[in-house]
């Protein structure tokens, strides 16, 4: 079993805070309409490009789902707060959403088109992290391609999100994890984000 770092919230708080949070959180993010520009056009470009069932992992409210399932992909919600997947399955009954926790999910080997883990791996402990990475390399068919969204900084450290402690990583080791995963990194970026702290992306893919 992998020993986590003590800095690192467990999964009871994430969920707690997120549920306390809920009502504003959906308010702010129920959309996909109301997330980054920049964001829509990094996920609609990965999307287009995507053959099979896509899951949402740490799927929030199902905006991301939404957007998916719009742009014509089967599309699986995941999340560990049942307040979300229940707003979710709510807005968009026509996707499938399910409470669990992204450690445990016991994907299918080849099942998946794509993975989208958009900040939901933000609370997870950064030795955790690899084994994580490592189960959505191997669900990915052949030329499926997980899109990823995080925090970065210099060097890998938690820090005061404003829901529960978070982590941000330096985009090399962030690469490297993916890399290590068996997935080839197609693209890099980085911009500043409204709290003052710098948002990440990457696409990778899994080769055909």
């Amino acid at each position: 079993m992998t020993e986590t770092d003590p800095r690192t919230p467990a999964l009871a708080a994430v969920t707690s805070s997120y549920a306390s949070w809920a009502p504003s959180y959906i308010e702010r993010f129920g959309s996909a309409d109301r997330a980054d520009p920049e964001d829509r056009a990094l996920i609609g470009t990965w999307a287009d490009g995507l053959r099979g069932p896509v899951l949402d992992v740490g799927c929030g409210p199902g905006h991301w789902s939404a957007f998916l399932h719009e742009r014509g992909l089967e599309v699986t919600g995941v999340d560990a707060t049942a307040d979300f997947v229940e707003h979710a399955t709510r807005a968009c009954p026509d996707v499938a959403f399910r409470t669990g926790d992204l450690r445990t999910l016991r994907l299918a080997d080849g099942s998946l088109g794509g993975v989208l883990a958009w900040f939901s791996l933000i609370h997870s402990d950064p030795r955790e992290v690899p084994d994580i990475l490592r189960s959505f390399a191997d669900a990915l068919r052949p030329g499926g391609g997980l899109a990823l969204g995080y925090f970065s900084g210099d060097r890998l450290q938690p820090f005061a999100h404003r829901v529960v402690t978070a982590w941000a990583w330096p985009v090399t080791a962030m690469v490297r994890a993916v890399e290590d995963a068996g997935l080839e990194v197609v693209r890099t970026e980085e911009r500043p984000a409204p709290n003052g702290r710098t948002s990440a992306a990457l696409t990778a893919h899994r080769h055909a």
